[in-house]
């Protein structure tokens, strides 16, 4: 494989998973529609870091655009895609599920009908543990997940299935990685980890659901972004978890992890638990250490230790930033 036609370029995991891949020396061929659902001057940021990639080339193109995306893909000798561009995040699926279904679902679609069309053979598809609400843990890929409690979780099981059809009728070799909480430098303003730095380190009230003992199998964006690559080998149809692969950690101790770094401790502000939140997450990544030969090298220590660094570094515009 040579090229690589990317999807969520300017995301948080897409901007990470095409700095690797150009260090690899492939060709990526990026596309993001850099909607505002968060402050878009993170994802320009992205994009930034990524201009020193020659082998890099973004286009502003949203995979829900069928034509553009089709045309862009059919003028590009496309050897693999990876599909990264969604909406993410539960709380804000329930406001407006009608674009959760619009990206993850019929956006998938665009790029399977595409492929098949362009007789392009495999594809990467990023979805989500959030599909594992009230399974027995550690959470394992042949669990039935067929009762998802969020139009988040709902749309990527809809992704999943399709990408399963094509699979089916046109023979397309489809990965399909189930992310596990990712954390790591240049994250998303709308996630846990970046807002309580933000707000322990400004001294603003740390809003906290529950009372932080909800847990979850935090994985670095590194470690899911070597993952992400390794998922290209051919598989035929596989869904793979992507996790930390430790015992999950409570948000108390992820707060207590910010304040050691910091030098700094949190002002909480105690709200009621949300009933689509997951109360624990844990990933069993036995069989991506079987069929990807992959495993996390970041620990969790370590992986906040480099994420409170990057936002010392940067907290002087950070400090703009709204989470």
């Amino acid at each position: 494989m040579k090229n690589i036609f990317l999807t969520g370029l300017a995301g948080f995991i897409g901007s990470k998973t095409a700095a690797q891949l150009a260090e690899m020396g492939f060709n990526v061929i990026g596309i993001d529609n850099l909607n505002d659902y968060y402050d878009v001057r993170i994802k320009h940021h992205r994009l930034d870091i990524l201009k020193k990639y020659e082998n890099i080339h973004f286009k502003q193109i949203d995979i829900e655009n069928y034509d553009a995306l089709y045309n862009h893909l059919k003028n590009n000798q496309i050897d693999a895609i990876i599909n990264l561009a969604a909406r993410a995040g539960v709380p804000y699926s329930m406001k407006n599920p009608f674009i959760y279904n619009s990206t993850n679902s019929t956006g998938t679609l665009n790029l399977l009908e595409s492929a098949r069309q362009l007789g392009i053979k495999k594809i990467v598809l990023a979805s989500t543990s959030s599909l594992y609400a009230g399974q027995k843990m550690p959470f394992s890929e042949d669990l039935p997940v067929n009762t998802p409690i969020s139009p988040y979780a709902a749309s990527k099981k809809a992704a999943e299935v399709m990408a399963y059809t094509y699979h089916f009728l046109f023979d397309l070799d489809v990965t399909v990685l189930r992310y596990f909480t990712v954390y790591g430098t240049v994250g998303r303003p709308d996630m846990s980890i970046f807002r309580f730095i933000k707000w322990i380190d400004e001294a603003k009230p740390l809003v906290l659901y529950g009372n932080g003992s909800q847990s979850r199998d935090f994985t670095y964006v590194e470690d899911i972004a070597a993952g992400t690559i390794k998922a290209l080998k051919e598989v035929g149809y596989e869904i793979i978890n992507l996790g930390g692969g430790q015992n999950p950690i409570s948000l108390n101790t992820m707060i207590d992890t910010i304040e050691k770094h910091l030098g700094k401790k949190a002002n909480i502000d105690y709200q009621p638990f949300v009933k689509t939140d997951m109360m624990e997450t844990w990933a069993d990544i036995s069989k991506a250490k079987r069929l990807l030969d992959w495993q996390p090298t970041v620990g969790f220590d370590e992986g906040m230790k480099n994420t409170i660094e990057w936002h010392i570094k940067n907290r002087d515009w950070i400090k703009d930033i709204i989470v």
